[in-house]
């Protein structure tokens, strides 16, 4: 098994932050052409403003990430959900993410701390696959109200196998590409 060097923090004008903008402003020149500047000007505000409400959770899903990493020992991620955890970490990382509550804003910080503290990409997928498949909190407060226990019962039963297909497929995917791209050659990502 060979050593891995931490993930690198992403640069701020990455090609997804740029390909997001493109279709941002894209989308921004489209709507002003076709509906005027009063529509447009009334997206722009309604935009901000959620950007407003969105931003303090953003800020604290990292912050949780952040002190997860400071919280749990490096070594245990590894031995846990690393590298070398084998199905054992996918199943771990599925069943954590499967009991984890939050929203998107807590879930993916806290997945790329994990990664940056040691779990691998396998894991990372099994984790964020849990939650959104699996996730507990999110079955009990709104699927069994509207679905029934039965139907949930039965979506749970037929998903829960699949976060850790999951991760094994993104083990495997890692693994190709780390072949085809050793350490010096690997594009930024």
């Amino acid at each position: 098994m060979s050593q891995k060097r931490p993930l690198q923090a992403r640069p701020f004008l990455d090609w997804t932050f740029i390909f997001v903008a493109a279709l941002s402003l894209s989308a921004a020149i489209f709507v002003y052409r076709r509906d005027g500047w009063i529509t447009f000007q009334h997206i722009l505000f309604e935009d901000i403003i959620l950007f407003a409400a969105i931003l303090p959770k953003v800020a604290a899903g990292c912050l949780i990430g952040a002190m997860v990493r400071l919280l749990i020992p490096r070594h245990v991620i590894v031995t846990w959900v690393g590298e070398g955890s084998g199905l054992r970490g996918l199943i771990i990382a599925s069943a954590v993410g499967a009991v984890f509550p939050g929203g998107p804003f807590t879930i993916f910080p806290l997945a790329g701390a994990f990664m940056l503290s040691g779990a691998d990409r396998g894991a990372a997928v099994a984790f964020v696959t849990g939650w959104l498949l699996l996730g507990i909190n999110r079955a009990i407060i709104w699927e069994m109200p509207f679905f029934g226990v039965d139907f949930v019962m039965q979506r749970m039963l037929l998903s829960i196998a699949l976060p850790v297909i999951a991760g094994l497929m993104a083990r495997s995917l890692g693994k190709a590409l780390d072949r085809r791209f050793p350490e010096e050659e690997k594009p930024a990502v």
